[in-house]
């Protein structure tokens, strides 16, 4: 297969994750077909002029075949998918957890690949209101993406594996390859255990000072975005140490939030556990 011409299959095409795919998809040059099971999808994909077809014409002559559907159910729709590919065919999903909990059928002439993106990073030197704009990433502002595929795949399997990944999450600044495992532990343990975690506790923390504390909420959220800036540069990037009181506050902060033990996470048997619960299992199996 030529990483220029494509023949790619998105299945779920009229979901979230289906429509921010095929919108780049079908500005490329690449021969694209849209699969949707749902009526609501199938009227999403035709209002962006789109048409759609159905899953066994899509992916027989495919190169590259796109899961862009909910987590939970990837197994099920590839045990469907899989033994229609062509021999050689890439079969790519947007999310490691499936991937790492092996629940996606196989066959040894078909490459498997996952591809999380990391979206338009908050250190990101935006110059255009478009970039500014896009905060999820994948219309204006560049982002990054993290990668993971079979060992034994091809430098041409991986090279058409990645030019797919650069146009379905374009603008790419660089594809950073890893594997399955190293992905699920940067997805879901870091950027959602821990970091999405720490922006919902930051929005119940500016509940508290407001409606708690009294503080008024714009006075509030200034200071807060503010610092928010401040607090990632300075501990992230070393720009400005922290203060020796500032230090005292974190400390205590840390004593009074944090468990001891959190670093637990970052077992394997957490890892397991959490992408368990993800995936609504009793428990994974390798």
């Amino acid at each position: 297969m030529s990483a220029e011409k494509l023949t790619v299959a998105v299945i779920g095409a009229g979901g979230k994750m289906g429509m921010r795919v095929s919108r780049n998809l079908q500005k490329s040059n690449h021969t694209v077909f849209y699969s949707e099971n749902s009526p609501a999808g199938q009227e999403r994909i035709q209002a962006e002029g789109r048409t759609t077809t159905s899953t066994e014409d899509a992916v027989k002559d495919a190169d590259v075949v796109i899961l862009a559907v909910p987590d939970t159910v990837l197994g099920v729709v590839s045990q469907g998918v899989v033994p229609q590919l062509k021999a050689g065919a890439i079969l790519l999903t947007l999310d490691p957890a499936a991937a790492y909990a092996g629940l996606l059928a196989k066959r040894d002439d078909v490459v498997q690949a996952v591809a999380h993106p990391c979206h338009p990073s908050v250190f990101l030197e935006r110059t255009t209101k478009e970039e500014w704009a896009d905060t999820f990433g994948g219309e204006g502002a560049p982002q990054n993406v993290v990668a993971a595929i079979d060992d034994d795949a091809t430098e041409e399997t991986k090279a058409a594996a990645e030019a797919t990944i650069r146009i379905i999450y374009a603008p790419v600044i660089d594809v950073h390859w890893v594997t399955v495992k190293q992905l699920a532990i940067l997805e879901p343990t870091l950027v959602e255990t821990v970091a999405c975690m720490i922006g919902t506790l930051l929005n119940e923390a500016l509940h508290e000072t407001v409606h708690t504390a009294g503080v008024p909420e714009e006075a509030a959220k200034a200071m807060l975005f503010g610092h928010v800036q401040i607090a990632l540069t300075n501990a992230l990037r070393g720009s400005n140490p922290f203060s020796e009181a500032c230090e005292i506050a974190i400390q205590y902060g840390k004593d009074t939030i944090i468990k001891d033990d959190w670093k637990k996470i970052f077992d394997d048997s957490e890892l397991d556990s959490v992408i368990a619960k993800m995936l609504k299992l009793d428990a994974v199996k390798h």
